[in-house]
């Protein structure tokens, strides 16, 4: 999965508490959430991507969310792109 993404009026920067919430310009990072599971990683690397190796053949399902330093969501700011893997072709021939 690879997803390039752009952000206007915020920075995306690798700070995180409460304190930060009120810093002008604003700053934020991403949460990313695959096939509903129940954790999420942070993703505050601004290199405009995300990418994700390596799911196995079937559906699948990425949240992606813009939060501030406190990780809340910034209202809106948020999206699901679902897809499918297909299973890979046995190959057959000689070597």
């Amino acid at each position: 999965f690879w997803a390039q993404y752009r952000v206007e009026n915020l920075r995306i920067v690798p700070v995180f508490g409460p304190g930060a919430v009120d810093v002008s310009p604003r700053i934020g990072h991403l949460h990313i959430t695959v096939d509903d599971l129940p954790w999420w990683w942070a993703d505050a690397s601004d290199n405009n991507t995300v990418d994700i190796a390596n799911l196995p053949p079937g559906k699948h399902k990425v949240r992606i969310q813009l939060v501030n330093s406190d990780h809340e969501v910034f209202p809106g700011q948020e999206v699901t792109q679902t897809f499918t893997i297909p299973a890979r072709q046995a190959s057959t021939g000689s070597h």
